[in-house]
């Protein structure tokens, strides 16, 4: 059963709460890294860090939930390692794994319905990373400048 861990701000917080019961239903074992409870002042900024370093330190994938699905995927990519895309359909689920080996999910609770973002998930979370040599080369071009200094 693999492990993955969600996150979401108060506008995500509704779609976190039905993602995780039925991602539950479907073999995969969530950890809720906040929030808990609705805060409607809470901050993306702390939740989507969190899980982001929570994914580069385990190497495990992750979902990250805001109105839009924008703060998170900014925030999240600010960490070493993680490579988070803001996906709207199932085929940029899908691509987002296959091409660019994502390993955070950032969604839309405003802007896509709970359904279609039920099958984002299961589609991002089900797909491997492709083994093509174009897909492996561009992968390791990012590990590579995430290792070098900004002069």
């Amino acid at each position: 059963m693999e492990t993955v861990v969600i996150g979401a701000d108060h506008r995500g917080f509704k779609l976190k709460e039905f993602l995780k019961e039925e991602l539950r239903e479907n073999d995969f074992n969530i950890v809720d890294m906040g929030n808990v409870k609705y805060e409607k002042d809470d901050d993306y900024v702390e939740i989507g860090l969190e899980v982001a370093e929570r994914v580069a330190l385990k190497k495990i994938r992750g979902i990250l939930i805001c109105g839009s699905g924008i703060g998170m995927s900014i925030i999240a990519n600010k960490v070493k390692g993680i490579r988070a895309a803001l996906v709207m359909n199932e085929k940029q689920a899908r691509v987002a794994r296959e091409h660019d080996d994502a390993n955070i999910l950032c969604l839309s609770a405003d802007f896509i319905n709970e359904e279609d973002n039920l099958e984002i998930s299961k589609i991002f979370l089900n797909s491997l990373f492709s083994s093509e040599e174009r897909y492996l080369k561009r992968v390791k071009l990012i590990k590579d400048y995430e290792r070098t200094e900004i002069s």
